[in-house]
């Protein structure tokens, strides 16, 4: 079952990413898409869980973000992996 779930999140992370590449080319910033993708997901992890009657407490708030932080780092081990396989180097400026 967790398989399922994993190829769940993987088709809709690539419909995610293959929607922001379509914004892209119509001409938005990168940038605009970006903070636009992270405003939709914190508005959608709200909704997720207190429907449309609620919202996070404090505490609440620190679980996605701590959630969002994780799977950051993940994300960027990963690419870093993916640069250093390939033989690029790395260039960690931010």
């Amino acid at each position: 079952m967790e398989s399922d779930r994993d190829d769940s999140t993987r088709t809709c992370i690539n419909e995610f990413v293959t929607l922001a590449n379509t914004m892209k080319d119509r001409g938005i910033s990168i940038t605009d898409v970006s903070w636009s993708l992270m405003n939709a997901s914190a508005i959608y992890s709200t909704y997720s869980v207190s429907g449309n009657t609620g919202g996070l407490k404090e505490s609440g708030v620190e679980k996605v973000v701590d959630a969002y932080r994780d799977i950051m780092i993940g994300v960027q081990n990963a690419r870093r992996q993916e640069l250093v396989d390939a033989g690029a180097t790395i260039d960690d400026t931010h």
